[in-house]
């Protein structure tokens, strides 16, 4: 119903005020209703952002954690993808070139082979997630259950190496630090330097040639097995860790003493300098804990390494941790072990340097604190 008023045209009745906008209606005169799914949205939105103002650190922790796992559902899915483009067939390999094409395609049929590979990739995901990696082609038996037994060997000699090469690496950065430009200073970037133009199997080598063959102080190869007692296995792992100490140890220390001394020209260094503060005392207690976000990082970086990188100071001290497996299943193309093995390799790299992060945001009071 309409009513004219003077000099206006029609004027609405229908409760609205001037200038406001008039609810919607259809075809049947009914006002529309809103649709529950853009109110969800914008309350899942609201609540968002009211909880990144209210809790800045726990939202910053949780999108580290949400890009972690989507990083690492990608990279499940390139080494899938990867190795399901390498040329050649397990079977054919598994058979041999005078293999009928009946028995190839029996076996291809046996091992779920003659399936689309994304119904494949569904189903190999989906049992990672629960921790079945399947059956191996080449022994017939669990993945997992091998996995389990190389990877605690793996994590055994990467925690020694790390539990030698952190502190030793912080410690040299401070040292290098306190002396700079003099002597002790020079002499620690010279040795790091070298250190770092020494690939990993040449150092091994090396260290095999002068104290298991010439002076005959260490043990090659390095196997160990359940029934080695606790001291058995470390002389076993002497020489490995050894190896891996010596890799990661001058990139960490190189970037302690840069972190450091970017730190050393701040203004309340400075300040401590000038109350008489002796220089060890200002660098662990003041310039040290202020470096302490990015020698994090580099060394989560290096211990990433420890358990990704083991895979050819293994191969070279025949030690049976998950790199040997790896490549012993890369030889007989044994694809379900090569899968579980890559996937494991970079859920413990993301996930390390994942923790990195939350650890330099606790450690950074800027990033605890935004403004």
């Amino acid at each position: 119903m309409m009513e004219s008023g003077p000099m206006t045209g029609p004027v609405p009745t229908d409760g609205t005020a001037d200038g406001a906008h008039p609810r919607s209606t259809d075809l049947s005169g009914v006002p529309a209703k809103p649709n529950p799914a853009d109110a969800q949205g914008e309350l899942g939105g609201t609540f968002w952002r009211r909880f990144i103002f209210r809790r800045p650190l726990a939202a910053l922790i949780l999108q580290r954690l949400g890009l972690s796992v989507g990083l690492l559902f990608a990279v499940s899915l390139m080494i899938f993808g990867g190795i399901e483009a390498l040329p050649g067939d397990f079977a054919t390999t598994y058979l041999g070139q005078s293999a009928t094409p009946q028995a190839v395609e029996n076996i291809r049929k046996d091992l779920g082979l003659d399936k689309p590979w994304s119904e494949r990739y569904l189903s190999w995901l989906g049992g990672a997630v629960q921790g079945d990696f399947g059956t191996s082609w080449a022994s017939k038996n669990s993945v997992g259950e091998q996995i389990g037994k190389r990877l605690g060997n793996s994590l055994f000699l990467a925690f020694f190496a790390a539990i030698v090469s952190v502190p030793l690496a912080v410690g040299l950065g401070m040292l290098a630090v306190q002396f700079r430009n003099r002597l002790p200073d020079k002499i620690i970037n010279v040795v790091s330097l070298a250190a770092i133009s020494l690939p990993e199997f040449f150092v091994g080598y090396l260290l095999i040639m002068f104290f298991a063959v010439k002076f005959g102080v260490a043990t090659f190869p390095a196997t160990v097995y359940d029934s080695m007692s606790f001291t058995e296995r470390l002389s076993a792992i002497a020489l490995p860790v050894a190896t891996l100490v010596l890799v990661v140890l001058a990139h960490m220390m190189r970037m302690t003493r840069a972190a450091i001394l970017n730190v050393m020209s701040s203004a309340y260094v400075e300040t401590a300098e000038l109350k008489g503060l002796g220089m060890f005392r200002i660098i662990a207690r003041h310039a040290a804990p202020n470096a302490v976000a990015p020698v994090i990082n580099v060394i989560a970086l290096n211990l990433a390494y420890l358990v990704v990188g083991v895979v050819v100071v293994e191969v070279v001290f025949v030690y049976p941790g998950m790199g040997q497996y790896m490549v012993d299943a890369v030889t007989v193309r044994d694809m379900p072990v090569v899968q579980a093995c890559g996937l494991i390799f970079a859920a413990f790299y993301i996930f390390l340097n994942m923790a990195a992060d939350v650890i330099a945001i606790l450690a950074n009071p800027r990033l605890r604190h935004p403004r």
